[in-house]
C-alpha cells in the first residue's frame, strides 16, 4: 500500500449521484466499531446536505481503482459564519470553505493520504480561510490539523446527540 499509487480525483456537486455510495462505503468502514450509534448512523444526510450546495467540492483517493478515503465540503454562506462567535476579531476576508468531512479506511491511515486529500481540496480554493472540526475525543487528530496551521478557537455541539468539537480555523492568507 504505497501513497505513491494512490489516484486523487475530485467531484462537484453534479457528480454527487455518481459517488454518494463510494462516500457511504467509505464511510462504513471508517465508523465499523462505532455504526450502532445514532449519529454516525444519519451519514448519508450529511452527504446529501453538503452535497446539495451547488459549490459542493469533493476529493476521492483511489489505489488500484478501490476508494481508500475522501474529503469534502462547500463554501460558506457570506454573513453566515457560524465560527465567527468564537473570535474576539473580525477576519479582514471572512470568505470561508467549510470542510465537512475527511475519512479514510482503517487499514490506509497514517500514511500521508489525509494530507494530501486535503491539498487537494483546498489547492484551488479562493477562501481565506477554512474551517472544520475534531471530536474533542481524538486530541491526535487535532494535533495533525495543528501541524497543519490549524487553531483551535472554540468547542461546539452542533447536534444533541453529536460528540462535542473542537472548532479549527486555518487563515489561508497568513500561511500561504
Amino acid at each position: 500500500m504505497s501513497t505513491a499509487t494512490v489516484e486523487l480525483r475530485r467531484f462537484g456537486h453534479d457528480d454527487l449521484p455518481q459517488i454518494r455510495q463510494t462516500l457511504l462505503d467509505v464511510h462504513a468502514d471508517a465508523y465499523a466499531d462505532r455504526k450502532d450509534e445514532e449519529f454516525v448512523q444519519r451519514f448519508p444526510w450529511f452527504v446529501d446536505h453538503w452535497g446539495g450546495r451547488a459549490g459542493f467540492a469533493c476529493v476521492i483517493a483511489y489505489e488500484a481503482g478501490d476508494p481508500v478515503g475522501f474529503t469534502y465540503g462547500a463554501p460558506g454562506e457570506a454573513g453566515r459564519e457560524w465560527w465567527r462567535e468564537y473570535l474576539t476579531e473580525t477576519p479582514a476576508d471572512p470568505s470561508t470553505f467549510s470542510i465537512s468531512e475527511l475519512m479514510l479506511r482503517p487499514q490506509w491511515r497514517k500514511r500521508g493520504i489525509g494530507e494530501r486529500l486535503h491539498g487537494a481540496l483546498l489547492e484551488d480554493r479562493p477562501e481565506a480561510l477554512v474551517v472544520l472540526t475534531v471530536d474533542t475525543k481524538r486530541p491526535r487528530l487535532q494535533a495533525m490539523y495543528e501541524g497543519w496551521n490549524y487553531r483551535k478557537v472554540g468547542e461546539r455541539q452542533p447536534f444533541p446527540d453529536s460528540p462535542l468539537y473542537a472548532v479549527m480555523l486555518l487563515n489561508r492568507r497568513a500561511t500561504g
